[in-house]
């Protein structure tokens, strides 16, 4: 792919890397085959940070498939070893969240002194602050004081544009390489998008449910802007003799696990999500992504619809607006136009909110009314229960 043709070649010749792409265009091989090129033994030659475990994870996997090539005798270590603390000398590629890293640092059960490569997936999500004290930014920076490698070479990769990465980039790396395929911040072509205006809450659900009752091709994402409004919109579908899952931060490691296999299987039909899966997660076929909650941001935005239309594939996105979202709907409809598709001139002549407003509106999570139809008292009885409890172990 472009980015591949681009990327691979710099950091093969030791070049730094800040690299910008659209969503399903390939990144992870671009900066996985330049890393695995070379083994050293006994030393974790290369650390690939991830913003979330799932993403991790399936970059492992994709990590699993080039060590069956032929040409590739690079050793692995189970990514169960580095969640239970266990880090092996034959480790020579780690992969893992910021987290991680600094516990293990901090114990002094990891040794980052001779490693060669340092790649930050999904980048922009990085350097994003934090809710709680310690920013990513700020652990990417104790992570990188534990590389004292002088010769280190660093990688930054994302789908979408971030000029607080660009501005560390030119004052921290080394004559950085900058590689932008396709415009910057915009959403893949290969996805045929909508914005639905529904009225209210209300409208939501009726134009969701009316989705499905004209019939979608699974599998299907559906994103909401929380994980309690996850919750209740899995209450509100459960019922509806539909495949279906939820995945949220409540959710332990395993049943998280699970409701990725399930999609990716065919087990499930329709997954509801938070922004926890708008980020970087590859699930082959996705054929639909509705936005029940309005994205926050543009860049949001570009992440959730980029889970459909991957690797030369077609997709649908359907992004649902009530008039509590009007002050961001100027931003989505531009990109949404950027990317081929219609969208009705009054949207593009509504007033732009000032690069302050924008910043403060993507912190701000509107408060929602609950998506309840069903009284409290039915869906947490005995009934509605033993019924979730026979969708859980289809």
């Amino acid at each position: 792919t472009p980015i591949q043709m681009q990327a691979i070649p710099a950091m093969l010749h030791g070049r730094e890397v800040l690299a910008s792409a659209p969503t399903g265009s390939g990144k992870t091989l671009a900066f996985l085959i330049p890393v695995k090129k070379k083994k050293r033994k006994n030393v974790i030659r290369a650390l690939i940070l991830s913003p979330t475990r799932e993403l991790a994870e399936q970059t492992y996997q994709e990590c699993q498939k080039l060590i069956q090539l032929p040409e590739n005798t690079v050793e692995n270590s189970d990514l169960n070893q580095l969640l239970n603390n266990q880090v092996g000398p034959e480790i020579d590629l780690l992969i893992s969240t910021p987290n991680r890293i600094i516990y293990l640092l901090n114990q002094s059960m990891l040794d980052l002194s001779t490693t060669e490569w340092l790649v930050v997936d999904e980048s922009d999500k990085l350097f994003e602050d934090g809710k709680k004290d310690f920013s990513f930014r700020e652990q990417l920076g104790q992570i990188y004081s534990g590389c004292e490698n002088p010769g280190i070479r660093r990688a930054m990769f994302s789908a979408t544009f971030a000029h607080a990465v660009q501005r560390w980039c030119i004052m921290n790396m080394d004559n950085v390489l900058q590689i932008t395929v396709g415009g910057k911040n915009t959403a893949a072509k290969s996805v045929e998008q909508e914005l639905k205006y529904v009225g209210n809450e209300d409208g939501k659900l009726m134009a969701l449910e009316e989705i499905i009752r004209k019939g979608f091709s699974p599998p299907a994402l559906v994103f909401v802007q929380s994980k309690e409004r996850a919750k209740e919109l899995f209450a509100e579908l459960v019922y509806d003799g539909l495949r279906i899952d939820v995945i949220h931060g409540d959710r332990s490691a395993e049943e998280r696990d699970r409701a990725i296999e399930g999609l990716r299987s065919g087990r499930t039909w329709l997954l509801i999500c938070t922004e926890h899966m708008g980020r970087g997660m590859d699930f082959k076929d996705v054929n639909l992504v509705v936005n029940y909650d309005f994205p926050r941001s543009a860049v949001t935005y570009i992440h959730r619809v980029g889970r459909t239309g991957r690797a030369g594939q077609t997709g649908r996105a359907i992004t649902m607006f009530t008039d509590e979202d009007r002050p961001l709907l100027r931003s989505i409809a531009n990109v949404v136009k950027e990317a081929g598709c219609y969208v009705p001139e009054y949207m593009l002549k509504m007033k732009k909110l000032g690069k302050d407003q924008r910043r403060k509106v993507a912190k701000t999570q509107l408060k929602r009314k609950t998506i309840r139809t069903a009284p409290a008292e039915i869906l947490n009885s005995g009934k509605a229960k033993k019924f979730k409890r026979k969708l859980k172990n289809e």
